[in-house]
């Protein structure tokens, strides 16, 4: 039920017989015999708020005691420059690495397979069933659709936005990461061998599946009873990313304001919504507005947020009746009428004073709090400038609330006490609030060398306040250094060419072979060498690093940043600026010296072997005659 990017919101009726199917899966995941609740499962996410630290200290104690293993692993990724937020999953032995779009509205989770002749091109390299000894496929049999050849089960997903999804059904080693504690497991798996819309081209591999159904990684984690049934997504605030994502039980913070979640009502993830307030006034609309159809639906997978056309046209009046110092602008896109205003700033923290506060009243009368960045997206194109990031549903009269509206929110879907809920806190902060503790995860075994037993360089949170000299990238490649050496420089011509600098500015310092992979560590220089680059650009390069947004060939595998550093650039004194200069110039006085030193020598010496001059009349001594 993803809808991501710039995609606007059509019928859900072409969904008709996949919502059947989804609700039959999550009615027959119900009705299995389930283990006792087990410990739960972390997957982190990549202004401070005062609630993270109560957060963090609830957490050491309910988590920190060493009883409970976690996952913790970082989102990439954010909303405006990409539709979605990432993580990283590791399949098959030795682990196969994939970016994953975060999704509760989809029930399965898949990655492009090596055999797919319809799949795009995305971050890492498709999965390889052959080169994993743990890899097993789904055999055909009567709970499934199974392929042509009747030997294997298939899967097959569409969205809103009209991409679809179709492949195998396998099942391998699901691991986490080094930051891991929880033991990896085995799971099902879907291996694409088609995608269209914007599933093919996307930037991520694929999706992970949150929602209920047998399929979802959450039913058959908590089927295996490693965690229990709950999990928890946290998504960053504008123009940052990142953020937390928990699979498992968390104490829930004193204040976290809940609404109930009827697992009946929908097979999506639904809230009791009943009002909206705009700066302290409810929207003008009959409360049974937000209760039609699926009612009210939180997607993670969906970027912006969708209200029936009553609702949606009371909130744009009454958030445009409160900004009258703004100018009204055009979109950045012209294929969309978006709603946007000019004059706000940039400062995310000041937009309070222009724009209103919105609140969200759920039917236990307790309310969830929303900032302008849960309602507002950057204008791409006009500086300061911000846009209404909810939109009208089309007919359709469900209301569906994408990621827009919970950034900087921890969210918990507690599945298990049928209800969902919301607490606002930092979550660009949250996961080095969650990293207790660094016991590395015992990953599948076989290869030692292999990149998931490597923990990845966490994304740049902020820079000191210096002009920077040199950035220095350690980085491993899946490639073996003896085939990796005679692509040395046309890899860095390609990592200058995906951070758009200048080839000469990226150079090889050390190169290091480590088993089946190369380690090197690259220099990024300035452009000249008495230039220097801003914390802005060297954030920047950064960032696109961690966020694996340079790709590399496929003959050159998939690479892991390790580790990154920034050194300033060393400021000299007078004399060490002009040091050449001064020693040129002694250099050139000696020479002059000596040279004439030398014609002084010469001189003296050719005229003082010379006869003295007599005049002609003058008498000459007599000479004694010698014999013969």
């Amino acid at each position: 039920m993803a809808r991501r990017g710039r995609t606007r919101p059509g019928s859900l009726q072409a969904l008709a017989a996949v919502l059947v199917l989804a609700a039959a899966s999550a009615a027959a995941a119900g009705s299995l015999d389930r283990p006792a609740p087990g410990p739960p499962l972390f997957l982190p996410l990549a202004r401070s708020y005062p609630n993270a630290s109560r957060l963090a200290a609830a957490l050491r104690r309910g988590l920190g005691d060493g009883a409970h293993p976690n996952a913790r692993m970082r989102l990439h990724d954010d909303l405006l420059t990409n539709g979605y937020y990432t993580t990283r999953l590791y399949i098959g032995t030795p682990p196969q690495e994939f970016a994953l779009i975060v999704d509760s509205g989809s029930t399965v989770t898949y990655v492009p397979c090596a055999s797919c002749e319809q799949c795009g091109n995305h971050q890492d390299p498709r999965f390889q069933p052959d080169k994993s000894s743990t890899y097993s496929p789904v055999k055909c049999n009567v709970d499934c659709n199974c392929d042509d050849d009747k030997k294997q089960c298939t899967y097959e997903r569409q969205y809103a936005e009209m991409s679809s999804s179709s492949g195998v059904l396998g099942e391998d080693i699901v691991s986490f990461g080094r930051e891991s504690e929880l033991k990896p497991q085995r799971a099902v798996f879907g291996c694409e061998n088609s995608e269209t819309g914007d599933l093919f081209s996307q930037h991520a591999d694929g999706i992970m599946g949150l929602g209920r159904g047998q399929l979802s990684i959450m039913d058959q984690l908590v089927e295996k009873g490693v965690i229990s049934d709950s999990f928890s997504l946290c998504y960053g605030g504008m123009d940052i990313g990142g953020g937390a994502m928990v699979l498992g039980g968390m104490p829930a913070p004193s204040d976290m304001v809940f609404s109930r979640s009827d697992p009946v009502r929908s097979p999506y993830y639904n809230i009791e919504l009943k009002e909206i307030h705009v700066a302290g006034k409810a929207l003008r609309v009959d409360p049974r507005i937000f209760d039609h159809k699926h009612g009210t639906v939180l997607d993670s997978g969906t970027t912006y947020a969708y209200l029936p056309e009553q609702a949606f046209v009371a909130f744009k009046d009454a958030v445009t009746s409160k900004v009258h110092s703004l100018k009204k602008i055009r979109g950045p896109d012209p294929n969309y009428k978006d709603i946007c205003f000019a004059g706000a700033g940039r400062n995310v923290s000041q937009l309070h004073e222009v724009f209103p506060d919105v609140d969200m009243v759920f039917g236990n009368g307790q309310k969830l709090s929303l900032t302008p960045e849960n309602y507002l997206f950057r204008h791409s194109k006009v500086d300061g400038a911000y846009c209404l990031g909810v939109f009208q549903n089309g007919k359709d009269p469900t209301t569906l609330l994408g990621g827009i509206v919970v950034r900087n929110t921890l969210v918990t879907y507690d599945r298990h006490n049928e209800k969902i809920g919301f607490w606002k806190t930092n979550c660009s902060e949250l996961w080095e609030r969650l990293h207790i503790g660094d016991a590395p995860s015992p990953g599948p075994s076989g290869d030692t060398g292999s990149q998931a037993d490597m923990s990845p360089a966490p994304a740049p949170s902020g820079l000191p306040e210096f002009d920077v000299g040199l950035i220095t990238i350690d980085m491993s490649i899946n490639v073996t250094y003896p085939n990796l050496k005679p692509h040395l420089h046309e890899l860095a011509e390609l990592i200058a060419k995906e951070l758009e600098i200048d080839s000469h500015q990226v150079r090889v310092m050390n190169v290091t072979s480590q088993g089946n992979s190369t380690l090197i560590r690259w220099g990024i220089f300035p452009a000249g060498p008495d230039n220097a680059m801003s914390n802005a650009t060297a954030m920047g390069i950064i960032y696109r690093l961690t966020q694996h947004h340079v790709q590399l060939p496929e003959n050159l595998g998939s690479y892991q940043l390790l580790e990154w550093n920034v050194q300033p650039l060393s400021r000299r004194s007078w004399f060490q600026e002009h040091v050449v200069s001064i020693l040129i110039g002694i250099l050139l006085v000696v020479l002059i010296t000596l040279s004439a030193l030398l014609v002084v020598l010469v001189w003296r010496k050719k005229f003082s072997g010379q006869t003295a001059y007599r005049p002609v009349d003058s008498v000459a001594p007599e000479q004694e005659l010698q014999p013969l």
